[in-house]
């Protein structure tokens, strides 16, 4: 089974040298393929991660596990991949310790903040034993078209959760999972330039797509070591495979264009050529 980075030196080096590395979520193997494909044509480490939903619509944690594994050493990928579950509950971020992801997110934020605490405080303990890397979060990210953007992290709380041990931090600072209202009201930057100034573990921005690129660079600049795609992928897909049924050509029975390999094809490709495009205004350099 292919090897997983836990990240921890790659995000170390991020924050300190202001660039971020990008963390692109997995919805099934087309998604894994074309991530794993441009971080190894950019030559750039990469931090592929699923969520909870999508690890359950794929067929659970071990399977995607597994996968990613597989396809790291049958497309000869060599640079470094973190795996990491995102936005797990207690019992998610313990499956995927024992199962050996190399990064779990925990996401307590909807409990009360002592809970969240002492949850993050039995996952750290648990995944260092493993060498695992552990995020928490702390505030609240803002969900699709959410106009208030959530709520946003205290100093207090990221100073608190930082003395656990965890290993990155994501902080809501005005950012939104899915797809920006008009009237989003931007990044909190005083709040995380607040945050940076208070620890120096890795910052994690979530809801990374959508985000104008002067705002997610000068997030960067503030301390930001991890940015969040999702939706920005999806929209990708979307678009090419959209295009494709527009143009008729999965009716060209000639070239049998209602295989799936071929109607999925366009959009694959579409999330490769997006995440090259991120990849570069992240900054994050090549490995040697």
């Amino acid at each position: 089974m292919a090897y997983f980075d836990n990240g921890n030196q790659i995000f170390a080096d991020a924050r300190a040298n202001h660039y971020a590395v990008g963390a692109y979520n997995i919805n099934n193997l087309e998604w894994t393929r074309a991530i794993l494909q441009a971080a190894n044509e950019t030559r750039t480490p990469v931090l592929v991660q699923v969520s909870m939903g999508a690890a359950k619509y794929m067929g659970g944690f071990k399977f995607v596990r597994d996968m990613v594994a597989d396809q790291i050493d049958a497309m000869g990928i060599t640079v470094p991949v973190v795996l990491n579950l995102d936005h797990g509950d207690f019992a998610a971020a313990m499956e995927c310790i024992d199962l050996g992801y190399s990064s779990v997110m925990y996401d307590g934020h909807k409990l009360p903040l002592a809970t969240n605490y002492d949850q993050t405080a039995q996952i750290v303990q648990a995944a260092h034993q493993r060498g695992i890397s552990v995020e928490a979060e702390i505030g609240k990210v803002g969900e699709n078209q959410d106009t208030n953007s959530g709520e946003l992290a205290s100093v207090a709380d990221a100073k608190k959760f930082a003395e656990l041990g965890v290993d990155k931090l994501a902080c809501g600072i005005g950012n939104i999972h899915g797809i920006y209202p008009a009237d989003w009201r931007g990044l909190d930057f005083d709040r995380l330039a607040a945050i940076a100034d208070a620890v120096d573990i890795p910052l994690v921005l979530h809801g990374g797509s959508g985000i104008p690129k002067d705002q997610v660079q000068r997030a960067i600049a503030l301390g930001i070591a991890k940015v969040n795609i999702n939706t920005e992928f999806q929209l990708a897909f979307q678009a090419a495979t959209r295009d494709y049924i527009e143009q008729a050509r999965d009716l060209d029975q000639a070239q049998k264009g209602y295989d799936p390999r071929k109607l999925l094809l366009p959009g694959t490709e579409a999330i490769t050529a997006k995440m090259k495009e991120i990849i570069d205004w992240l900054g994050t350099p090549a490995v040697a």
